[in-house]
């Protein structure tokens, strides 16, 4: 029997965050086995890894805020933003301070409207990007409204930057980057990343491929997989009974309980034995939780 969860994955440096669902999919022969958030090769860190009915929750992971450490090099700007690309310009950033750095962060902080990368798996004309653009095919990435919470300098030695980063959803740490480098007038690009936290997972608790590997061959891998609802509980919880529940797993509404506080969009639902059921949307205009993606318990 499959299991439904989610793995806290500590991807490192080199593999895709295709390459790391492969292997894990082929260990623990999983048909269903998705990542949320895509770290690029360089990039290593908390990378969530979904198995079973918990891949269908990936859209709300998605949705939850990001912390990054970023290193970024001054003076070098490169058509892919990091330290794979090919070398643009050169330029001497002698000149910066840490008041000028200090006066860039700042503004950065808040909401933005950040262009992607040309070379991301962003899709323009029926194509990703970054094929487009290794193809020589002009790429324009449209530009879009991120928020960063949290820009922090940690440490600042010529030709280095260290940040930390909170973040939302579509943030572009290469971007950030970039365009650090551009207010500077100096150029930049991102040297290392690394993923702290995503949503209610932390760097402090992930594991890397080869220790759930270890995991598996001792069979204690199941203790590594964190509830498939970890994920949504900032979200309001509601039990319900037998009726209710059938009337979910039919595709019928509940309705709010009369006493309640205006909802928040989404809601998770149980059933009396305390199994994860559904997640539910809140209709205004009727005052009833809609069950949008109902799981199944074994």
């Amino acid at each position: 029997m499959g299991i439904d969860g989610i793995l806290n994955v500590n991807k490192p440096e080199g593999p895709t965050s295709f390459k790391i669902v492969a292997r894990l999919r082929r260990l623990i022969a999983e048909k269903h086995v998705g990542h949320a958030g895509t770290l690029d090769p360089i990039a290593t860190g908390v990378l969530p890894v979904c198995l079973g009915q918990a891949t269908r929750i990936t859209e709300y992971l998605a949705n939850t805020s990001k912390t990054y450490f970023a290193q970024i090099e001054l003076g070098i700007v490169t058509d892919t933003f990091d330290r794979e690309g090919e070398i643009l310009e050169r330029y001497n950033p002698g000149g910066i301070t840490l008041n000028r750095l200090e006066e860039a962060l700042a503004s950065f902080r808040g909401a933005i409207d950040q262009v992607p990368p040309a070379f991301s798996a962003l899709k323009q004309q029926g194509r990703r990007c970054y094929e487009l653009a290794r193809a020589g095919v002009p790429v324009q990435p449209k530009p879009r409204r991120v928020e960063i919470t949290r820009l922090e300098l940690v440490d600042f030695q010529l030709p280095i930057v260290e940040i930390e980063i909170d973040c939302t959803k579509g943030t572009y740490i290469r971007s950030l980057a970039n365009d650090i480098g551009k207010y500077l007038e100096c150029g930049a690009h991102l040297r290392n990343l690394r993923r702290l936290r995503y949503g209610p997972f932390s760097l402090q608790n992930a594991l890397s491929p080869d220790e759930i590997e270890e995991a598996f061959h001792r069979d204690e891998w199941k203790k590594l997989v964190h509830p498939m609802d970890s994920p949504l509980w900032e979200w309001k919880a509601i039990v319900v009974n037998k009726s209710n529940e059938i009337d979910i797993r039919t595709g019928r509404p509940v309705p709010v309980k009369e006493n309640d506080d205006i909802p928040g969009e989404y809601c998770r639902a149980y059933n009396i034995d305390g199994n994860f059921l559904a997640v539910m949307r809140f209709v205004p205009e009727k005052w009833h939780w809609h069950p949008e993606k109902v799981f199944s318990v074994s």
